[in-house]
């Protein structure tokens, strides 16, 4: 009977293991992480930010929200903080006005989960107030408006509100998301700032460096 068992208790054995990943799986399958467009490599990023012009920040006195208007309708009835939650999220379902009125999001800055859209924030990753005082303030308004909604860089992301405030305007030499996501986000910062032609500050690329240098 023995030589009977012992195939069974292991097939058993082996369908009990299938069943726990299975579950596991599908239990994983409800969030999902924000996907913003994938930033360049680290070496790309490192050779860029060499190229960006080091200098000091300025017109800091002068700058006004308003001077980057957002969000803008993207597609139609969808305006630009609705795209990216859909975007970044999971099994989000909308209503006629776009609006996410169900989904699952998972914060990359701090971990944090919600089926709560409006507790998430759609966080510009070089902030608007950062890119005024590295060069945006001698844009045209056409210009500040297509940095404040660009969706085809690495540029906006829906993320928690209390990483999003805990953030504001700080550059990546006083502020940076949970480790794990820290080279993703220096490589999507330095994309950015190349891109638009903005400036780094000295503190700024040194942060940035020693991120990229570890990637």
């Amino acid at each position: 009977m023995s030589a009977i068992r012992t195939p069974r208790r292991a097939l058993a054995a082996a369908f009990g293991a299938l069943l726990l990943a299975l579950t596991a799986l599908l239990a994983g399958a409800g969030s999902a992480a924000a996907a913003l467009p994938t930033p360049v490599s680290a070496a790309t990023a490192r050779s860029y930010l060499a190229s960006i012009e080091v200098a000091a920040e300025s017109h800091d006195s002068t700058y006004d929200r308003t001077l980057f208007p957002h969000w803008i309708t993207i597609s139609g009835t969808c305006n630009t903080r609705e795209t990216v939650l859909k975007r970044d999220g999971s099994g989000v379902v909308t209503d006629s006005g776009c609006a996410s009125v169900s989904g699952n999001w998972t914060s990359v800055y701090d971990n944090v989960t919600t089926t709560n859209s409006s507790s998430f924030d759609i966080d510009h990753l070089v902030p608007l107030a950062e890119a005024w005082r590295s060069g945006a303030w001698a844009w045209t308004t056409d210009q500040r408006k297509a940095f404040a909604n660009d969706l085809t860089r690495p540029q906006l992301i829906a993320v928690s509100a209390s990483s999003n405030r805990s953030k504001g305007d700080q550059d990546p030499s006083t502020w940076l998301p949970q480790a794990s996501y820290q080279c993703t986000y220096a490589r999507a910062w330095v994309q950015v700032k190349y891109y638009y032609g903005l400036s780094v500050d000295s503190a700024e690329k040194s942060a940035l460096s020693s991120i990229l240098n570890g990637c």
